[in-house]
């Protein structure tokens, strides 16, 4: 394999069409890994998380064929030291990874340390990636190239990414879930549609539309006080322009539930790999007395049964409701190599 550092946006740019096509056929295939999706991240250093930081994604080719990308940047860490990060990091990527064939992989994550190790710059210190997913295939591969140079290397978990496996059928959904809550769902969603206030729930389809729907989703989301100060200038940029592109690359899935003509609740996903990825969410408190999040997630969840998707990833964070609708833990990682 013949190593390369990527470091100049143009250089970037250019890796579009073999980096997504890589991705297909990657051990690890998330949305996050996209080239749009990290272009944008780039473009705004994850909607400001990061003030100060230098591109140095690292491919691999054999011939003309582009077979391994270690998507990274250089930064000082959380703990000051000089580190190579996974682009996406931290905040608004749930999953991050490098990508690679599965019989590729080790092969490239011992040809990425022995590159690494050869080059004066960027300097650096540690790998420190985050949001791996803890059954990722790079993890033992990454663990056996840097045992073998007799380098450090630990994991920890950072979060639980709860996850509802779908079977198909609505009712059968159901039944899968505790009894009492099973009962709260049907109740919850009786009382939408028979209210005195006009209930609709609907897919932003309609391109002419997006800008003014994105706008009111993330003043929905700002009704939160946790995510009015989350959505800075610079982050609702972030936001945007990435709702943009998913939606021009054919995988947005941005709903909303209205009651009496206004919107009560959103949900930003990602409808990608037959999954639904649940991003983001926002209600409006003052219809709070119609639970109008669960409600959408219910409708949502009907409409994903319905439509043959396999799993309802609701992401990063343990939030009571996740459970209550069946969700099934599982964690993403923080991996550091020295």
């Amino acid at each position: 394999m013949n190593f390369t550092w990527v470091q100049s946006p143009g250089d970037f740019d250019r890796l579009e069409g073999e980096w997504n096509d890589l991705l297909a056929k990657s051990a690890s295939h998330v949305p996050f890994l996209r080239h749009e999706y990290l272009r944008i991240w780039w473009d705004t250093l994850g909607g400001g998380e990061w003030s100060k930081a230098d591109l140095a994604v690292v491919t691999a080719h054999e011939g003309d064929r582009l077979v391994g990308i270690a998507p990274m940047f250089s930064s000082a860490n959380k703990e000051g030291e000089p580190a190579l990060l996974l682009l996406g990091s931290i905040e608004i990527s749930d999953y991050l990874d490098v990508i690679a064939r599965p019989e590729d992989l080790q092969d490239f994550m011992g040809g990425l340390l022995s590159f690494l190790d050869e080059q004066e710059s960027p300097e650096w210190r540690v790998l420190d990636w985050y949001n791996l997913q803890e059954e990722s295939p790079t993890l033992p591969a990454l663990e056996k190239a840097a045992r073998s140079r007799g380098w450090a290397y630990s994991t920890e978990r950072v979060h639980p990414t709860p996850y509802i496996p779908l079977p198909g059928d609505w009712e059968t959904y159901l039944a899968s879930v505790d009894k009492k809550q099973r009962h709260e769902i049907r109740r919850k969603l009786r009382r939408a549609a028979s209210t005195a206030v006009p209930a609709r729930w609907y897919f932003v389809e309609d391109g002419a539309n997006l800008e003014s729907e994105s706008h009111a989703f993330l003043d929905l989301m700002a009704q939160d006080p946790d995510k009015a100060a989350f959505l800075t200038p610079k982050m609702r940029e972030q936001m945007l322009k990435t709702i943009y592109c998913a939606f021009e690359k054919g995988y947005l899935q941005l709903g909303f539930l209205e009651l009496d003509g206004q919107k009560a609740a959103g949900a930003l996903n990602f409808d990608y790999l037959g999954r639904i990825w649940a991003y983001n969410s926002g209600i409006h408190h003052g219809f709070e007395e119609y639970s109008p999040g669960w409600v959408m997630l219910a409708y949502m969840l009907q409409w994903a049964n319905a439509n043959q998707r396999k799993e309802f990833d609701l992401m990063r964070g343990n939030e009571e409701y996740k459970y209550r609708f069946g969700a099934l833990n599982r964690y993403i990682v923080r991996v550091k190599v020295s």
